[in-house]
């Protein structure tokens, strides 16, 4: 086997766990590089590091499977599936959750998201994609499934030297399902929604708007399928208003408050969050509850600062809509903007506001999502609820 030896001053992140070695930390490789082949792993001092698949296509030349001394085989892929399939049972979820995410669960480079009894696979990196068939095999002995379908459909498989591509990898199913969430139902459009066709990872987050929007009336702003004001509706607001730039979001959003017999309460409109937030505060528009929920605004660290002047400027325009004594109810998903700049975000948004802020509830996504401690992707979405008053 392939043996690859890294530089004796490496990044003390590989030492701690973390799977990604990269190009500049190998000083040799010993043997034929065959990209998306299993490879060994040392220490500069030759102390042995772990398994894994290597691509010099790569920035990531390596990522590592495993700190043992184990054979990667199809066996060795079923039991991960099944280990991390027994955890998700054993933390309560069961219905819909993901499966597999990625490194947290020592699958780099691998998303499988459960809805129902149809899995959506991700296999984002070449040396997870040559295990696909494995991985496939491992989900109808575990799961029988009724369908598992592909999304890799992603941007990031080209830096892999990878083609983008989606389809069915069992027998075709009717790939519009309907998912039960806290009570509450939601069309999943696996062939078409955004990743895997819905986002898991606030499912813990939307009970947590249940008491304050009681009564309430509640704007939302980038609501893609409507989630948390459907939620919100659920849990008793007054009024909802559901704001998103996509058309066919709204469409599949007011789709889901039909479904739900919610129709009345709760209603979504196409429009540029940016723009009207802004606009509407200077009308003096106010809301009880304000919740903003934008996709990720950076991928790169290049453009960390952009990221948070962008999540300053919708949050100090959502603090600007809530009465005195309400709640504003934010997110991000940009796991480059760790937990403590979100935070400092938030703070510095409420005073250029003139707004005092007090922390109600701060979360990360649901536990099926689980952070692993030195993983820094792992800890992505950063979930806010203040209390926001006039100075």
């Amino acid at each position: 086997m392939t043996k690859v030896y890294l530089r004796k001053k490496i990044a003390q992140r590989v030492a701690n766990g973390h799977p990604w070695i990269f190009g500049n930390e190998v000083e040799k490789v010993e043997g034929d590089v065959n990209a998306g082949e299993i490879v060994e792993v040392y220490y500069g001092d030759g102390k042995f590091c772990g398994k894994g698949y290597i691509n010099p296509k790569s920035q990531i030349l390596v990522r590592l499977l495993t700190r043992k001394k184990e054979d990667i085989h199809e066996q060795f892929f079923y039991n991960r599936i099944l280990q991390a399939w027994n955890y998700r049972q054993k933390i309560g979820y069961t219905e819909n959750c993901r499966l597999i995410f990625g490194e947290a669960d020592e699958m780099p480079a691998l998303i499988i998201d459960k809805f129902n009894d149809y899995l959506v696979i991700q296999t984002l990196a070449l040396g997870m994609d040559v295990w696909k068939p494995a991985i496939v095999d491992a989900l109808q002995k575990i799961f029988a499934p009724k369908g598992i379908y592909e999304r890799n459909d992603v941007p990031v498989r080209e830096l892999e030297g990878l083609q983008q591509q989606k389809g069915f990898l069992s027998k075709p199913f009717d790939t519009k399902i309907i998912i039960n969430e806290n009570g509450l139902k939601f069309n999943v459009d696996v062939e078409n929604g955004q990743k895997t066709g819905y986002f898991l990872d606030q499912q813990d987050n939307c009970r947590a708007i249940r008491n304050i929007v009681r009564g309430a009336d509640v704007l939302g702003a980038f609501t893609y399928t409507g989630a948390f004001e459907i939620h919100a509706a659920h849990y008793g607001a007054k009024s909802v208003l559901g704001i998103d730039i996509s058309a066919n979001a709204v469409e599949q959003a007011n789709k889901n408050a039909t479904l739900n017999n919610l129709q009345d309460v709760v209603k979504f409109e196409t429009m540029n969050a940016f723009d009207v937030l802004k606009n509407w505060a200077k009308d003096g528009r106010m809301y009880d509850v304000v919740m903003l929920d934008p996709p990720a605004f950076t991928k790169s660290r290049e453009n960390i600062q952009k990221a948070v002047t962008g999540y300053k400027e919708i949050n100090l325009r959502g603090m600007k809509l809530v009465r005195n004594g309400g709640f504003l109810v934010t997110s991000s998903c940009t796991n480059l903007v760790q937990p403590d700049l979100f935070l400092h975000t938030i703070q510095n948004a409420a005073k250029d506001a003139r707004k005092k802020i007090k922390q109600v509830v701060f979360n990360a996504q649901a536990a099926d999502h689980p952070i692993v401690w030195g993983l820094e992707n792992t800890n992505y979405l950063k979930f806010l609820i203040v209390e926001v008053s006039d100075r």
